[in-house]
Formats: C-alpha cells, structure tokens, sequence
C-alpha cells in the first residue's frame, strides 16, 4: 500500500509540473512593443460550460454551476484540441466530441464510452481525427472490478471519429498490443510512423511499468479490435526510448515559426508551451527558461497550420500570426496579441481551435490536480483581428 501510495503521489507531481501549480503565480506583462495588441468588448465572445451532460450558455465561468472538485482524469472539461482540413475538434473528457462549424457547435455524446474512461490526445490519421482511452487506477474504481479486467472487447485504447455520422469507433483495443488483461496503455507518442506506448500492469501485489513500440501494416482507418492483431507489429523497448520521445526540448529547438510568433514573450517569461503541427505527430513540448527566477513558469498550447500560427497562454493572452479562411494575412504576417477576457481567481484558460473565423478557447477551474467548473468561449475573430487590424 505505502508503494502504491508514493508511486500515486510521483504521477500527481509530474502533471502538476506541466499543467497544474497549487502555488500563486506571480506574472509579467506578455505584451510587448512588437505586436499589435486587441482588446475584447462584450459583443465580441460568448460563454458556455458543461451542465448535465451537454454544454449551455453562460453569462460568465463564475456563474456556472458550480460541481464537486473532482480528479482531472475523471472530470468533465475539453481535455485535448486540434485542428486539420476537415475542421476544429474537441475531446471532452467523460462526455464526448465536440464539433466545431464557423459560429455552428455540435457535441457528439457516447455515454458507453466516455462515461468512465479517461479520453485525450486527439491526433489525425489521413484526416480522420483518433483519441485515446483509458482508465485511472488511482482515481477509477471501475477498474478493479473483475468483469472489466477480462472483458476484452471493452479493453479501449484507440478510438476513431467518424465526422459524417458523429460516431466513435474503437481501432486498438489494449488486447491487441499487450496480453496482461489487467493493463493500460497510461500515454503515448506517435510520431507520424511509430507508436510508443506506456504499459501499466496492475496486479494484487505490484505495479509494473513496460514499454512497446507498435505499427501498423494496414491502414489504420481500416482496423478494428477484430482484425487489429495480425494487422500490426509490437515490440518491447528500453523505458529511456520512450522517455527520450517525450522530453522537453528547449524552446531554441522550437519551430522557426513559433519562436517568431514569441519573440516578444521568451526573453521576458519563463513558460512550457505544448505544440500541435499541421499534419504532424502527437504535440511536443518546449520550455523556454528565459526570464526572472522569481517568476513561475505559465503554460501554454500552441497550434501551427498551413495559414496561421496561435499560442494561448493560461492567463488568456492569445498570439496569432497569419490568416484565417478566405482572410487576408493580417498585419503582414507579423504577431498579434489579443487578450482574452479575465477569469476569476482560480480559473485558466486551457487550449484552443480556430474554426472559420472563430476562436474556441477552453477554460477549467482547478485547485491543484482537480477540476471544478468548466467549459469554453467563443470569440468573433473577424471583428477582433479584421476591424481594427490592417
């Protein structure tokens, strides 16, 4: 039990590293000279957050529904975003997918699915947008119940977004890459080719941490949990292959375009920024170490398509370079700041898309590893950014 115990605590305090902090943050001014900066006005951005299994309008985050603090693996909030040619996406943890259409937002629900799994990292194979599944050994009770561990065709790990009918289904079951029934595919890094994955075996007596590389010899759009197996090759890899694909680079190994978006914010600000590439892997991240030692580092995602780079950073200042749909570049090419409106004590900002002339942006409230309220703001960029930019 005591090892159980300090082996939960480690996996709290590596998150909380790259999202949450229980400590005040003391932050600087991310605005600098360089950069246009936009405000909002109240006609400009529209509230929404998620109440009995759907998400409603808001007049503001603070006056949502206020729901018991719950783990961040089992609570309700958009727990990974991304865009791609076919549109903007949103996985809600516990719920299901959000859609996003210019101003048009569609919640795609999967009670069987969602209800008790921990979903996210939503990447794009040929267009079609995939997540992932899993189940919390700290935090989910369901897993130590007998019938789960041997019921292999609800052994989830892969998932697939149907866009047309707003359908999930399941591509890799854990089943087909590991035999242990008692194990979770935890986390995971593909990078275009390969998949390396993060095993958890659970057994009455210990916790074992494996490591395993998978690809598949058919496409993947084509796989089911049926013919999955003798689709795909699984190997055994060294935990530091695995580590190695998930570090944190440096921001000077950043791309070129989004140390150019930044250039005004490295030298000021410490801060840890996760990364989406048009067409690319799972997300990277880099920290940039720059800044005074008595500030704490504020987290951020960024987004890097064919026609803009964004950064959203927790406090609500948002980078853009480039141009929308059918848009001219605005500024010329060079960063725009725009300043999402305040959150309440308590409350971030947590990652983005932009669909059409539409910027969607998540918001949670946290204390510590745990989520209370939570939900998302739409913003008219097209009055933000084509109004008042040149």
């Amino acid at each position: 039990m005591k090892k159980l115990f300090v082996l939960a605590f480690i996996s709290i305090s590596i998150f909380s590293l790259l999202s949450f902090s229980c400590k005040k943050k003391e932050y600087v001014d991310l605005f600098s000279n360089e950069e246009t900066e936009l405000e909002q006005t109240a006609d400009t951005h529209v509230w929404y957050s998620f109440y009995n299994d759907n998400f409603v309008k808001i007049n503001k985050p603070e006056q949502a529904v206020a729901n018991p603090f719950t783990p961040w693996t089992e609570a309700v909030r958009i727990s990974s975003a991304n865009v791609n040619e076919k549109g903007a996406f949103a996985i809600v943890n516990r719920l299901g997918v959000l859609s996003f259409n210019e101003n048009q937002i569609s919640l795609a629900k999967d009670i069987s699915l969602f209800s008790n799994r921990t979903a996210g990292n939503l990447v794009f194979i040929d267009d079609v947008p995939m997540f992932t599944v899993y189940k919390s050994s700290f935090f989910n009770d369901s897993i130590k119940k007998p019938e789960y561990k041997y019921d292999k065709s609800q052994h989830f790990f892969l998932v697939q977004y149907d866009i047309d009918s707003k359908i999930c289904y399941p591509v890799i079951n854990c089943n087909n890459l590991i035999e242990p029934p008692e194990s979770e595919v935890i986390d995971y890094v593909w990078d275009g080719l390969n998949w390396l994955c993060n095993v958890k075996t659970i057994s009455d007596s210990k916790i074992k941490f494996s490591y395993i590389n998978w690809m598949p010899s058919a496409p993947l759009t084509s796989l089911s949990p049926v013919s999955a197996t003798s689709n795909i090759s699984v190997q055994e890899i060294e935990k530091q292959t695995f580590r190695d694909a998930k570090q944190i680079l440096d921001f000077s190994k950043a791309p070129d375009r989004l140390e150019a978006l930044l250039n005004g914010v490295s030298s000021k600000v410490p801060f840890l920024v996760e990364v989406n590439t048009w067409k690319g892997g799972s997300a990277k991240t880099y920290r940039n170490k720059a800044g005074s030692s008595r500030l704490s580092e504020l987290n951020a995602k960024g987004l890097i398509t064919e026609d803009w780079s964004g950064v959203l950073f927790e406090d609500g200042t948002f980078y853009f370079e480039g141009c929308l749909k059918d848009r001219h570049i605005v500024r010329g090419g060079k960063p725009v700041v725009l300043r999402l409106p305040k959150l309440p004590a308590g409350f971030v900002y947590s990652d983005f898309v932009i669909s059409g002339g539409t910027l969607y942006a998540s918001w949670e409230e946290r204390a510590f590893y745990r989520i209370s309220r939570s939900g998302f703001i739409s913003v008219d960029l097209d009055k933000t950014l084509y109004s008042e930019v040149n």
